[in-house]
């Protein structure tokens, strides 16, 4: 379980492939303080920590996860969101984040508007997934309120914190992102549906 809140910026070090598996290895500054076996999300993506050294750790995407997320596009010198998991102890200052990518969404507008900025994606509707005006939506792992909500598209604006630290800096037009809809909408849609 996560919040959606980054941590900090983890820098993608070695990428490579085994089978249909893809091992990341990652340069952070949280990466000395995981464990085997831990599970961190990664752009939004849950996956468990299978290595480490003094500032690296290393995770590993399976075929299902690199087919239905961005991950397949990471290579040497991206920049990853990181977040370790909640503490039940802690605040959520987010909202509830599975680490489980839904879809991913294409960056159709990046607007920089006087003290904040503007993206709008735009996703594929035809999967059953929805937004909501001023609900939740989780961007590559980040924790933003939807606005213009529409069957296939929204907007979220971006604080200048959020933008200087996350990797949405580097999202231009035409970027594919990785979306985890709002868990509460998708229970009420799913019941909705039947």
């Amino acid at each position: 379980m996560f919040t959606g809140i980054i941590e900090t910026l983890g820098e993608v070090i070695d990428v490579v492939n085994e089978g249909t598996n893809r091992h990341y290895t990652i340069k952070s500054a949280i990466s000395n303080e995981l464990k085997i076996d831990q599970s961190v999300a990664h752009n939004g993506v849950c996956l468990t920590v299978v290595a480490l050294t003094a500032d690296t750790h290393t995770v590993t995407a399976i075929e299902e996860t690199l087919q239905k997320t961005n991950l397949n596009e990471l290579e040497k010198g991206k920049r990853v969101n990181l977040e370790r998991c909640m503490q039940m102890n802690g605040r959520l200052d987010g909202h509830i984040v599975q680490g489980h990518v839904d879809q991913t969404a294409v960056c159709v507008k990046r607007a920089v508007l006087d003290g904040s900025w503007e993206y709008r994606f735009k996703y594929d509707a035809e999967k059953g997934n929805v937004t909501v005006e001023k609900g939740s939506v989780c961007v590559n792992g980040i924790s933003l309120t939807v606005v213009g909500s529409k069957d296939d598209e929204f907007s979220v604006f971006i604080i200048p914190y959020t933008f200087e630290h996350t990797n949405l800096q580097e999202v231009n037009v035409g970027d594919t992102v990785n979306i985890e809809f709002d868990i509460i909408g998708k229970y009420v849609a799913r019941l909705i549906g039947k």
